[in-house]
């Protein structure tokens, strides 16, 4: 790392090192029996730089050869698009748990014993139900340090569980399924089970959907696939700058219904979205998206965030082997005042 800084340092305005660093441990179930285990490790180093103030990018799996990663870069810088942010000096980063050693110590046993628990419980008294399942540990170590003289580094656990099941009847066909993910290792799965229990017990009962306009209630997991996604880019400070989000004049003005406040927060402890800075190592926090309805502002990572004329929200992520651009973390709703009971209780009639 301090060598391929040093090295850029010398040729470039400015440069990053950005290097990750993962060890998963996948526990694979299909058709209700174990089907593989195994450990795999990956490894990527990126450096971005600044040269006549264009935006240099290039990413190896490891730096046998510093020079030919710098001059790639280089190459690169000759295309790329006009820099207009400054590498951040160094911050410290938010207090948040998001490592748990405990995680590299669970055994392959125990997570073989837990996936064949968790679908042994999902099955009692649905002996068709097929199940598929996964158990997964991973540590991942992230770094970044650039020219001016910033250097951050920190670990984050991983533990998933998740199943779901498929029920054939006739031309029916049902699908049913729950999960749930820790820093923690998870070593109850009751919740999961009485989830997918719940599921089909409810499925028994088969409604015909009537005509004509009805309310619906969605899960959590609905809300998170229906609604999260547009709202994610409708908030994306890139998509704001290409005049493309239909909130981009919207700042300030009520929009959403008052019962509705929404934020960014990557400061919960033990959840795999947390983390103490961005993947440009700027500290994270907490961003009010919407607060009782009103539009509160956007995501910017150090670039979005110069193109804007405003400052990075730390909201910088980096997807697969690409440069960084502004993500959300983790949405956070604020409660409402009916439960689901409640909610489904008013209903007349509805989905």
């Amino acid at each position: 790392m301090e060598e391929l800084v040093d090295r850029a340092r010398r040729v470039a305005e400015e440069a990053e090192v950005f290097r990750v660093e993962v060890e998963e441990t996948p526990v694979i179930f299909e058709a209700n029996r174990l089907k593989q285990l195994m450990t795999r490790q990956s490894r990527s180093v990126s450096l971005r730089l600044v040269h006549k103030g264009r935006i240099g990018f290039a990413i190896s799996s490891g730096v046998e050869d510093v020079g030919a990663l710098v001059e790639q870069a280089l190459q690169v810088a000759q295309f790329g698009a006009e820099a207009r942010f400054h590498f951040p000096v160094l911050e410290a980063g938010t207090t948040v748990d998001i490592y748990d050693p405990e995680v590299e110590q669970m055994s392959l046993e125990s997570m073989v014993a837990l996936g064949e628990g968790l679908i042994d419980g999902v099955r009692q008294g649905v002996a068709d139900l097929v199940c598929e399942a996964r158990i997964s540990r991973a540590m991942a170590t992230v770094t970044v340090a650039n020219t001016r003289g910033s250097s951050i580094s920190y670990k984050r656990s991983y533990f998933g569980v998740d199943v779901e099941g498929l029920q054939v009847k006739g031309t029916d066909m049902l699908f049913v399924g729950d999960g749930l993910c820790s820093c923690r290792p998870i070593k109850d799965t009751s919740t999961v089970i009485a989830s997918v229990v719940r599921q089909l017990e409810l499925s028994r009962n088969t409604a015909r959907a009537p005509n004509g306009l009805m309310p619906v209630v969605l899960t959590p997991m609905g809300v998170a696939s229906a609604l999260f996604p547009p709202l994610a880019v409708g908030f994306n400070g890139r998509i704001v700058l290409q005049g493309a989000s239909p909130l981009k004049d919207k700042v300030g003005e009520t929009v959403f219904d008052s019962k509705l406040s929404l934020a960014d927060d990557a400061n919960q402890a033990y959840r795999p979205s947390s983390r103490p800075w961005d993947d440009e190592g700027v500290p994270v926090r907490r961003i009010a998206l919407i607060d009782r309805g009103v539009v509160g502002g956007f995501i910017y990572d150090l670039q979005t965030a110069g193109q804007a004329g405003t400052q990075s929200t730390g909201s910088a992520q980096r997807q697969g082997r690409g440069l960084p651009s502004p993500g959300i973390s983790a949405f956070t709703v604020a409660p409402g005042e009916a439960t689901l009971e409640d909610m489904i209780a008013d209903m007349k009639e509805g989905l």
